[in-house]
């Protein structure tokens, strides 16, 4: 059993400059930081609170996964042990080096781009983005962690990818065990529905900012332009989810929103 001194919970500072940390949809900075302090922080692997710090100290760190949904999708890739996953939105991989720590340790790396057939006996992470430049300001510290070899960080726009791995249908059909999407919100129903054929039955697909800082609960009128596309975007993709009957879902108000989708059939 693992006991954290109240020392050490006292010792943690908080500032408004940490990019995750505002009144988000719990709409309290208290709370937020209740949560943080008491169960995310005390178990966040210190490969990920070194690559989360990193990350702060960069211009577009509001993209990156909050370490409370972190925490959440690395206890749902232990439960059900998942293997080989697709990450869509890398950034500076926070959430793809949360997955690697979380998948066995007996991963096998392969080059997707000569070779679209994948290994079946072995951890392997697809991570597609086309920014390989942030993905590289994680990297260093993916490397230092010891999981790089799980990794397959394809820079590129996600579709063409998954469309490739859909042409062998033999091989990629129903083989990964575990999707996580953090990308344009636009084709946030096109992933959906290309990952429901490369995940298995029983596999999960989660989305990220399926609440989008709770905008989809406010009138279009009070959004700020630059909010109203890919809130649309959001708002038609949490309406489809809602009524697929090839998924089980659960909408939790983790970070900013995510939409954990159980793959039934």
């Amino acid at each position: 059993m693992i006991c954290f001194s109240s020392i050490y919970l006292k010792s943690m500072e908080f500032t408004t400059a940490e990019p995750f940390l505002h009144k988000g949809l719990l709409q309290s900075f208290e709370l937020t930081k209740y949560i943080l302090k008491t169960n995310v922080y005390p178990r966040e692997p210190s490969p990920l609170k070194e690559l989360r710090e990193v990350t702060a100290k960069h211009p577009g760190n509001f993209m990156s996964t909050t370490p409370d949904s972190g925490q959440l999708m690395g206890m749902l890739l232990k439960l059900i042990n998942a293997k080989k996953t697709i990450e869509i939105g890398v950034y500076t991989g926070y959430s793809l080096l949360l997955t690697a720590l979380s998948i066995p340790h007996d991963a096998m790396g392969i080059e997707l781009i000569r070779n679209i057939k994948l290994p079946t006996d072995s951890s392997m992470i697809i991570a597609i983005d086309p920014n390989k430049e942030t993905y590289e300001i994680g990297l260093p510290i993916i490397q230092k962690a010891g999981v790089e070899h799980k990794i397959n960080f394809i820079e590129s726009q996600a579709l063409p990818v998954l469309d490739k791995l859909l042409q062998n249908q033999k091989d990629n059909e129903g083989s990964f065990d575990f999707a996580f999407v953090d990308a344009d919100k636009e084709n946030y129903l096109n992933y959906h529905e290309r990952l429901l054929k490369l995940v298995k039955v029983g596999g999960l697909i989660v989305f990220d900012n399926t609440l989008w800082g709770g905008t989809v609960a406010q009138p279009e009128e009070a959004v700020s332009e630059d909010r109203k596309e890919s809130r649309r975007s959001i708002i038609e993709f949490n309406n489809s989810v809602s009524i697929d009957q090839r998924i089980e879902i659960a909408l939790t108000p983790s970070g900013d929103g995510l939409t954990i989708c159980r793959r039934i059939r």
